[in-house]
């Protein structure tokens, strides 16, 4: 899909042709002497056209415009969370096979974060998956204008959300393929795509490779699986080999069963999604190959299968990470912060200036902040307050968790260095904390994403989160280098 940025106001708007019209009105509308602008007053006035958030007036033909449709619609206060309410209903109502060019366009100057929530709404509410379907209907839309009177002002950041729309959308896509078609070698090859794209390189191991590196909580959640494990290296090269980089770390489980601690059967099948972290650090990816800030990026997947057959590792068993700390694992079903240990260990190599690790990992989470805001537990100050804003940003809401030292008394056995569970009891905070003992070399954050990665119900599928947030948070990293 191909978005465009034009400086127009409703005049011009007016003259455009397309298939549909939106036309997003702030409830402190004042009209112009242009025909269109005349018709929005009239509306208003005549309480046809409430301007609050998302209501609507739907219009055929009509004679001020050169569209097929035209969808007056409220934006409230003109605020991001207001636009892109208004912006979903909206295209709801026009979106249908015919439409191939539309045409948004704000009656009133448009602020930066508006212009960002109208691209990235847009691409929400037009996605549509087709990988898996023998006759696919995918999205018709393929032209998309968004029109504002002060564009030059907003070019920057109309820009900024066209990737990050370019790279959630990648994100989505491998998250919502079955497990069957978006194996680890799978995962591997997509991250092998990626190195095409300017900037980037690519490495992938494989199970000699990981087991030369020590990586044996990684291995121990993999062995019960027949597809092999990868282990995925990839490289954003934007600034010079002496800046060091910032690294994100993915959890890469592409089918979760829970192992011999096996999971209920109902709504086992969205377990393909636990390895939305992974998708989201191909999104980042994706999305820095587009925009090219001036910094230097590492991502690593671990990416295998939790499954159960003869070799399955087994409640009470010991393993030793790579860092050396030997892991009594009580529960198969806490596989992902097994992988993730082994990775943010590897990442010690690379001298970062920060490490972010980004995972489906508790139900805890979905139940302490449900599907709003992702959890984000940090040891630094400043790195918190930075991920924290650019969600706000990107309107990819996260909300800062406790850390405290206690929650870590959960953890402690007789038969290791430590448990990979604490009980129910603050389980997305004993997790983060399991974690932490592995990214005491360097600045560190957690985003437990297992309540916003995907949605549940009739619109079951990915939402690609948490990529916003990441590219967010990348630009200013790179803007304060």
């Amino acid at each position: 899909m191909n978005f465009e940025l034009k400086p127009m106001g409703l005049a011009g708007a007016s003259t455009e042709k397309c298939d549909a019209l939106i036309v997003l009105v702030p409830q402190e509308f004042k009209a112009g002497k242009d025909d269109l602008s005349v018709l929005v007053a009239r509306a208003i006035k005549s309480s046809d056209l409430d301007t609050k958030p998302g209501k609507l007036l739907p219009l055929y033909r009509p004679v001020q415009a050169n569209a097929v449709r035209v969808v007056l619609v409220g934006i409230g206060s003109g605020s991001a969370r207001d636009v892109r309410t208004a912006v979903v209903a909206a295209v709801a109502s026009v979106k249908t096979a015919s439409l191939k060019k539309l045409l948004v366009c704000f009656a009133a100057p448009a602020r930066e974060e508006a212009v960002r929530a109208v691209v990235t709404a847009v691409a929400d509410a037009t996605y549509v998956y087709t990988h898996t379907k023998s006759k696919p209907e995918g999205r018709s839309l393929s032209k998309v204008l968004v029109a504002a009177t002060n564009a030059t002002e907003v070019q920057a950041s109309f820009d900024r959300a066209a990737g990050i729309v370019d790279g959630a959308e990648l994100a989505k896509e491998w998250a919502n393929r079955p497990a069957n078609h978006a194996t680890p070698t799978l995962l591997g090859k997509a991250a092998q795509e990626l190195a095409k794209l300017p900037k980037i390189s690519c490495e992938v191991l494989g199970p000699k490779e990981v087991a030369k590196l020590g990586m044996g909580s990684f291995m121990a959640v993999a062995q019960g699986s027949d597809e092999p494990l990868r282990f995925i290296v990839l490289h954003y090269n934007g600034a010079a080999k002496t800046q060091a980089p910032t690294v994100l770390v993915g959890k890469g489980i592409t089918f979760d069963s829970g192992g011999i601690s096996i999971k209920p059967a109902p709504e086992m099948d969205e377990m393909k999604f636990d390895m939305s972290g992974a998708a989201s650090v191909l999104g980042t990816f994706r999305a820095l190959a587009a925009l090219k800030p001036a910094i230097n990026v590492v991502g690593l997947i671990a990416a295998c299968e939790n499954l159960i057959n003869g070799q399955a590792v087994k409640p009470g068993d010991v393993v030793t990470s790579m860092s050396g700390q030997t892991i009594e694992i009580l529960n198969t079903d806490a596989e992902g912060r097994l992988v993730l240990c082994d990775a943010l260990t590897y990442a010690e190599r690379f001298k970062p200036t920060a490490v972010v690790d980004i995972a489906t990992l508790t139900g805890a989470c979905v139940i302490a902040l449900g599907g709003v805001r992702s959890g984000l537990f940090s040891t630094q100050d400043a790195l918190a307050n930075a991920l924290f804003a650019a969600g706000d940003a990107a309107q990819d809401l996260c909300w800062r968790m406790p850390l405290d030292e206690d929650y870590a008394e959960a953890l402690k056995t007789s038969f290791a260095d430590v448990a990979n569970v604490g009980g129910r009891a603050g389980g997305s905070i004993t997790a983060a904390k399991f974690l932490q003992r592995f990214a005491e070399k360097f600045p560190w954050a957690h985003l437990d994403i297992a309540g916003t990665a995907w949605k549940s119900g009739a619109a079951k599928g990915a939402t690609g989160r948490p990529v916003g947030l990441l590219v967010e948070f990348l630009l200013g990293q790179a803007r304060n280098t």
